[in-house]
Parts: structure tokens; sequence; C-alpha cells
């Protein structure tokens, strides 16, 4: 058996012979501080105007005024056009507060998200359709089915970088979460590697030495260092378990490409593991020599990530 699969869950015990649990005991709750590093760093501002009574009172006035000595024209362009600025300033300066990501933090950057955001999945929560061209033919999480996560789901925003706004866990998960990692290269070196994410540009990455899916090289899994949640590439099964049991939802832009006019810039089957309050499990579950550690199309092309 050659092939492996990361995924995630809550620590509890496995016995299974097919299952090699990387497990670790739960740590006292230091969520106080990490919650307080984390809200200061990652927080998305809701746009709104404030308006007191001499404020309220002057525009009052430009606007008569405006009316009548403005061409009708250039006013109604003044007129809608300072809100869409000022929503446009709100949401460059959101983008810029979700972090590092794979995307520029530059107006070109923003620019790019802008227009990718026109494809956007509208739904992150649907499952994606499995064809009969997905190589392996069927998941691995059927036979080994997650637990319901608990509690409502954490709030997520973003594109490129897409982050976790609420919900986190101790800082030391994230640490965790690296060790259960490098392990699983160590038990699988012929298959399995780590470096800087192609996708993200930054964190830490597991990738495939031999993927059937070569979109970001090959990449598996990042994690992200800011609000410690994961991106992970899974087969459109599996995507549904997980979708279903509620431990994460698709990226938005995890979209099907149209070939010649525009190509997602992460894999169809991406999709993000919000960080929990308590630590993580992870198995490594050997498959058949057939099955990869990542999965999708075969590789007729590589579409070029963000950044």
């Amino acid at each position: 058996m050659s092939g492996s699969m990361v995924i995630g869950s809550e620590v509890e015990s496995s016995a299974s012979p097919i299952a090699s649990p990387f497990l670790t005991p739960p740590y006292p709750s230091t969520v106080d501080h990490d919650k307080l590093g984390c809200s200061m760093l990652i927080r998305q501002d809701p746009f709104s105007i404030t308006l007191d009574a001499p404020a309220l009172l002057t525009v009052t006035l430009m606007l008569v005024l405006g009316m009548h000595m403005i061409d009708h024209h250039l006013f109604a362009c003044l007129l809608v056009g300072t809100p869409a600025l000022l929503l446009i300033r709100n949401d460059y300066h959101n983008f810029l507060k979700l972090g590092p990501g794979g995307t520029p933090p530059t107006l070109s950057g923003y620019a790019r998200l802008s227009w990718y955001r026109l494809f956007a999945i509208r739904d992150p929560f649907s499952a994606p359709i499995s064809s009969l061209s997905h190589l392996p033919a069927s998941g691995i999480l059927g036979n080994q089915p997650l637990p319901y996560r608990p509690g409502p789901r954490p709030l997520v925003a973003g594109l490129a970088p897409q982050r976790q706004l609420d919900q986190w866990g101790p800082v030391r998960c994230c640490e965790q979460l690296k060790t259960a990692i490098e392990r699983a290269t160590v038990q699988f070196p012929q298959l399995l590697g780590t470096a800087t994410s192609s996708i993200e540009k930054h964190g830490f990455a597991l990738f495939a030495r031999h993927p059937v899916n070569v979109h970001g090289n090959g990449e598996v899994a990042h994690v992200h260092s800011s609000d410690k949640s994961l991106h992970l590439n899974l087969h459109p099964d599996d995507i549904k378990e997980v979708l279903q049991r509620g431990w994460g939802q698709r990226h938005p832009l995890a979209f099907k490409g149209i070939r010649g006019w525009i190509e997602s810039p992460v894999p169809s089957t991406f999709v993000m593991i919000p960080q929990r309050k308590s630590t993580w499990s992870f198995r490594v579950i050997p498959e058949q020599p057939t099955h990869r550690p990542t999965f999708g199309q075969p590789p007729a092309k590589a579409s070029k990530p963000l950044g």
C-alpha cells in the first residue's frame, strides 16, 4: 500500500487496522490570549457612514447647492460615485486586514481578485459533482466517516486569502498539526514532502511527490499561520462528507474554469477546514498503489496560482 490521505477531526481513539493515528492529548485552554491576537490581526469592518448634526447639515447644504449649481449629469455621477468609492475603499482595507496570502496586497492584486469574484462559488456548502474522469474513482471517507462537528460553523471571509474570523483554538494546535504532517512525510517519504505553499506563497504545506492533480505543483494542504486554519485538496466524495459533517467549506474560487477564457487559481477540489477550539487529530490512511494524496482531473494543464 503506497498512497495516503491526510484528514482532520476531533481527538478520538481509533483501533482500525488501516489507520495510523497521530493522537496527542488535549492541552489546557489558552484561547483567551490566542483569540486576542487573532482578532487584532484578522477582522472585517462593515461599511458604515456616521454623521453628527454639523456633518448632516453640511451634507444637506451641499446637496441643495449641487442641485442648483452643478450640471445634473455630473451631480448624478457624484451622488452615485462617492458612496461607491467609499464602499470600494472599505472592501480594499478588509482585504488587507486578512493578512498575507496568495494575492499580493496591492491595488493590482485587489483588482485581479475582484475579477475572480465574479465567478466565485455562491454556495460553499454544496458538494462538487464527481465524474468518472476523477482519479481515483471514489474517496476514502466512506469507509472511515468523520464524526459530526459540534456547534455552529465559524465565520469565514475572503477569497484569496480566505481566513477564519472566530472560534480560534490554541496556537499550539497549529504546532501539533505541523508535527502530524511532518510525521506523515517520514512515514511515506516516497509519496509526500513539505515546503512553502505554492498556492498561498506563505506557510507550511504538504505536497505529493507524484500527484494526479498537478495544480499548485501537487499541493495537498497548507496551514495558515495567522488563523491556524487549513486548506485541503480532497476527492469530491470526501468533500461531500466534510461538508455534511460540518468540518469545512469549499473555497469560493474552486470553480470549474472555462478553457481559453477564465481559469481558477486554485484546484476545483479545494476546501477550507477551520481551526477548532479543541486539539486536532490526524489519520494517514494507506490506500492502493493507484491512489494518490491529491485528486482531480488528469494533469492536462496546471493553472497559474494567485501571486
